[in-house]
């Protein structure tokens, strides 16, 4: 029934702010050499409380520069995190930096902010970016899309992550995530007991891709995205 649904969703977006503010940033200011198994497992709690579970087809590349992710809400992220342990660094809108909670977790977290509005912005992301690569601790996690798309199809990737892979000369690897707004629907404000999906598809070396990458990358995470709705029925 639609009602137990609205409270599955608000019980959901509680257990995240709570387990963020409240045991999630306070861990990683005490134990900063430690944050990424804290955020793995705290995660993994916040999946486990919410009834959600996730599940991985294909393997993580632990020499990928950049993962690139579809993007429908906030439990793309906290799936992922639960997923696997390898810490990543996610590229993060500037206004979510400025909030509250999840502005001090993003900050304390060492993430990456993005000003979306700013020419030099997207400068300002590459020489992050730049830096984190010649550092070699940390991959980027990124969504090209660049906002929540609201129905099956993958919108238009930014351009910018295609400057700075090929820039940059980065590994980049596609994720095509599905089943997330099942679990926690942030347009319609539902939620329910199921699985998150992470596809994990093969990685692109860009210094030796054609001009065409970034175009047919889009593609081939539609085609997935299609490709597991006809024969799962799993939508984004």
């Amino acid at each position: 029934m639609k009602i137990f649904a609205k409270i599955r969703f608000y019980w959901g977006a509680f257990v995240i702010s709570f387990i963020v503010a409240v045991l999630m940033i306070p861990a990683i200011m005490l134990f900063p050499k430690y944050k990424g198994p804290i955020m793995h497992y705290l995660n993994k709690v916040s999946m486990f409380l919410m009834g959600a579970k996730v599940s991985q087809e294909g393997e993580l590349d632990t020499n990928a520069d950049m993962f690139v992710l579809n993007h429908q809400g906030i439990i793309d992220i906290v799936g992922f995190e639960a997923l696997q342990n390898h810490h990543v660094k996610w590229v993060a809108k500037k206004e979510l930096f400025d909030a509250t909670w999840f502005g001090n977790l993003l900050r304390y977290g060492d993430m990456i902010s993005l000003d979306r509005g700013n020419k030099v912005g997207l400068i300002k992301l590459l020489k992050d970016v730049k830096k984190n690569v010649e550092e070699g601790k940390r991959a980027i996690a990124i969504f090209p899309e660049g906002t929540r798309a609201k129905d099956q199809t993958i919108l238009p990737f930014k351009q910018g992550t295609n400057m700075i892979a090929k820039k940059l000369k980065l590994n980049v690897q596609p994720v095509v995530i599905t089943g997330s707004k099942w679990v926690l629907n942030e347009h319609d404000k539902t939620g329910h007991n199921g699985t998150v999906h992470y596809q994990f598809l093969p990685t692109i070396d860009v210094s030796k891709a054609d001009d065409n990458w970034f175009d047919t990358l889009h593609e081939e995470m539609q085609k997935a995205v299609d490709d597991e709705y006809t024969h799962h029925h799993r939508s984004r």
